[in-house]
């Protein structure tokens, strides 16, 4: 029997947050596409081209993605990377024994 694939994940956030006049309860995230790849072009800081990246896949100003709490950016993370495609899964494995080592984590 074929895998099926998920489209979109909906985020409950547990630190839900005011942008332009409402409050944010969920962001819901849609597939990754080839052109996604380029929302961040010329971005030097890695951190803020993540922001970019989670931005153009919810649909919302980067604005809020940057007033997130940092567990529900992380848990983001966790939950969409199933809509990234293989290359960034592990990119973002990566980046957490990166920062795991560099926190001196073991």
């Amino acid at each position: 029997m074929a895998e099926i694939k998920k489209t979109s994940v909906t985020v409950d956030l547990d630190y839900p947050l005011e942008h332009e006049g409402r409050e944010v309860k969920t962001l819901s995230f849609r597939r990754m596409k080839a052109k996604d790849a380029l929302v961040a072009e010329g971005e030097n800081n890695q951190a803020k081209a993540g922001y970019l990246l989670f931005a153009a896949l919810a649909g919302v100003d980067v604005e809020l993605i940057m007033e997130l709490d940092i567990e529900d950016l992380e848990k983001i993370g966790e939950e969409i990377t199933p809509l990234m495609g293989k290359s960034a899964a592990v990119a973002l494995e990566e980046r957490k024994r990166a920062a795991s080592q560099s926190s001196g984590a073991t």
